[in-house]
């Protein structure tokens, strides 16, 4: 049987390539790296929302392709059960895909306004009202978890939502967004994670840099 192989972008700025690769980790599957490089000029509108994510991250496992994040996790909660990348419980399950949904299909003043970036520190930066909006939504969401499934996840046990909300906690440090107490615990948990600190060190040794991304908003 071939290896399985994840299509992915920029590690320093594709925030739907990080939630696709930490997926495949907490699952446990290996597998190889495919990268599409970020001046492929595709993957450049992309990664500056001029275009839906089709690129990446696209996951080929046992002859099958799957693409889209939820696509994938759904994928990988089948193909992986022992991993527990979904809640065991129904009700639990149902209220992960609905922050995963969210989070999916969302947030689109956050991320046009705070896009991922791990090689830069903007500090005492200015968010505009609609950011904040969406910042105090997926605080809220954390919060709401954290207490109900008692924490250290979102769901207590680390899996699908936490990779799907892990770009945010980048974003949050990048660009010096003040949290919570409990909040800010918790994005110090996601970033002290081994698989963060590969994929970070991995993106800070990328040559390629995009300007519009780069620059202060």
């Amino acid at each position: 049987m071939a290896r399985a192989a994840l299509t992915i972008s920029s590690k320093n700025y594709s925030s739907w390539s990080l939630r696709g690769w930490l997926l495949a980790r907490f699952a446990g599957l290996e597998f190889d790296e495919r990268m599409v490089p970020p001046d492929d000029a595709d993957a450049r509108k992309e990664l500056l929302l001029l275009s839906p994510s089709i690129l990446v991250p696209c996951l080929t496992h046992d002859g099958i392709k799957v693409w889209d994040t939820l696509a994938i996790a759904e994928y990988l909660n089948e193909v992986k059960p022992e991993a527990g990348l979904l809640p065991a419980d129904r009700a639990a399950r149902a209220h992960c895909r609905a922050i995963c949904g969210e989070m999916h299909s969302g947030f689109s003043s956050l991320r046009s306004a705070l896009p991922m970036n791990l090689k830069r520190h903007f500090p005492k930066h200015k968010i505009w009202v609609k950011a904040a909006a969406d910042i105090e939504r997926i605080v809220t969401i954390w919060r709401e978890c954290l207490a109900r499934y008692g924490g250290p996840y979102l769901f207590g046990k680390l899996g699908t939502a936490d990779a799907m909300y892990a770009p945010v906690a980048t974003r949050f440090l990048t660009y010096d967004v003040a949290l919570d107490a409990e909040c800010s615990a918790y994005c110090r948990r996601i970033m002290a994670l081994p698989e963060m600190a590969e994929w970070i060190a991995a993106a800070k040794a990328e040559p390629d840099e995009i300007d519009e991304l780069d620059a202060e908003f």
